[in-house]
């Protein structure tokens, strides 16, 4: 898929007030010496006279400020910011085209061909089409792996390339502080159907010697590190939809307790497959409206019916804003800061396999619990990614959940991505940072679609059908897993 032009702007500010526009698509820090001195950045113990900030400005709506806050963190070398960004979605593999898809309004919801589902009572998803590894993957891996190590595969190493860290550059860093966690709730579910179907079929003899490394659901954190040579730390989580989240949560919290400078986080999942979409039928979770598969997703509308399946990849560069000599390094490649990560929080809603709580009191609790980690007080955010998968229950339970947290809504915005993308799984939590952060530099929310009967108790704008101008000062973006796993994580524009 070709690239889209980036859809911000940057400003770089004199000390005279004036200021000029360069077009980028994430903040960076880099040295200028034909500017004079902008001001003066404490980190930690360190002064470091910084001759020119690029800060993230969103495209016509003017400068985003972070309000400030005395309980954030002020300590640099635990402050962690987002400096690259890649995935595989339903939209492609180039995060300008999926972002502005998702501002447009394009449902990327389609019927299923890639195998026969005539006969299945659900015939549609969000199948990844046209997907090309070409120059992330040599041919014969290629050919073995199941497509959720491709996802992952592909999503870190645009992650990668997308923050300055290509092969040359990591080749002069110490490896052994650098990570991966990238997790996944279904594994490698193709790998893991193909052999039992060999099983069955053939006998033992014929399962593939595969079999066993494909389908474990901690392969792409290990066959990511093996691909780049990343030797800190390196596992994955596991926790069905809430699995991203979890993955950025942890990954954080190595960068601030010191195990690792740059960590790679996220999840994937490839789950448009028969047993997979067989599965969740028996669940009875999907939505059935097989005639019009791109209406299907409908978060908090009155008619909605279950989720639809989605899959892709989701993948975050974390590192730490350091001392002065990480700082210049990353002054002197031009590195991109998206947006920083302020927090997060997971909870368990300790009620049912598959049903949320009613009250949403697990829910609730997790974003109380991810402001606190944050420093973040409830009347500084202003918008939600919501988990919004367009089940009966679990969009009220979330929306309960939300308004006790927030009394105040009349600021708050809140959307669903997967009424465009469907539910990517493992995956989902990592496309929606994405899409929250290109929220934060744009300055633009994509809408939640198919708004057509909205429930009566949802008076949180939901930015129906058309995308909005709307600059973020806090965002919060939420996932939750069967088995009542709890996540949010909280990103703020990047102020240095």
């Amino acid at each position: 898929m070709c690239s889209i032009a980036c859809t911000s702007s940057s400003t770089l500010v004199f000390n005279d007030g004036s200021s000029k526009q360069s077009r980028n698509s994430g903040a960076s820090l880099f040295h200028y010496n034909g500017l004079k001195s902008v001001e003066t950045t404490l980190l930690g113990s360190a002064s470091l006279d910084v001759k020119g900030f690029i800060t993230t400005s969103a495209a016509r709506c003017g400068k985003i400020k972070a309000v400030a806050s005395p309980k954030r963190e002020t300590d640099a070398k635990k402050r962690i910011v987002i400096t690259g960004m890649g995935l595989v979605s339903v939209f492609g593999s180039d995060i300008d085209a999926y972002y502005n898809k998702l501002l447009d309004g394009v449902s990327g919801i389609t019927p299923i061909d890639r195998f026969d589902a005539s006969e299945y009572s659900v015939r549609f998803g969000g199948q990844i089409r046209d997907f090309s590894s070409k120059g992330y993957i040599d041919g014969k891996n290629d050919r073995r792996l199941d497509d959720c190590w491709r996802y992952c595969l592909v999503a870190g190493k645009r992650a990668l390339d997308d923050a300055g860290l290509g092969k040359q550059v990591i080749d002069t860093m110490d490896k052994t502080r650098m990570g991966v966690l990238v997790g996944s709730a279904m594994g490698g579910f193709t790998a893991f159907s193909n052999g039992v179907e060999a099983l069955v079929e053939k006998g033992h003899k014929k399962i593939s010697p595969f079999f066993i490394p494909y389908s474990i659901s901690n392969m792409g954190s290990a066959l990511l590190a093996i691909d780049t040579g990343l030797m800190g730390p390196n596992y994955s989580i596991a926790t069905a939809c809430a699995t991203s989240n979890h993955c950025f949560i942890a990954a954080a919290n190595h960068i601030r307790r010191g195990d690792a400078e740059v960590m790679v986080a996220g999840g994937a999942d490839a789950a448009v497959i028969p047993i997979g979409i067989g599965g969740f039928i028996a669940c009875r979770a999907l939505s059935q409206r097989n005639d019009e598969p791109h209406k299907a997703s409908r978060p908090w509308d009155r008619n909605r019916d279950g989720f639809v399946m989605g899959e892709g990849a989701g993948v975050l560069t974390n590192e730490r804003f350091q001392i002065m000599e990480s700082l210049e390094h990353a002054m002197k490649r031009g590195a991109k800061v998206y947006a920083e990560f302020l927090g997060g929080a997971a909870t368990c809603d300790a009620h049912h396999m598959t049903d949320p709580r009613p009250d949403g009191l697990g829910v609730s609790s997790c974003i109380v619990k991810s402001l606190q980690d944050a420093g973040v007080a409830p009347e500084e955010v202003n918008y939600v990614n919501a988990h919004a998968t367009s089940t009966p229950a679990g969009d009220l339970a979330e929306f309960n959940a939300i308004k006790k947290v927030f009394k105040n809504t009349s600021e708050l915005k809140m959307n669903g991505t997967k009424s465009m993308i469907g539910h990517g799984l493992g995956a989902a939590g990592g496309l929606e940072a994405i899409a929250t952060i290109k929220a934060i530099n744009t300055g633009w929310l994509h809408p939640t679609i198919n708004q057509y009967d909205l429930e009566p108790i949802v008076t949180i704008d939901t930015v129906p059908n058309v995308k909005k101008q709307h600059e973020v000062n806090v965002a919060i973006s939420n996932s939750f897993g069967f088995g009542g796993h709890n996540s949010v994580v909280v990103f703020a524009p990047f102020a240095p």
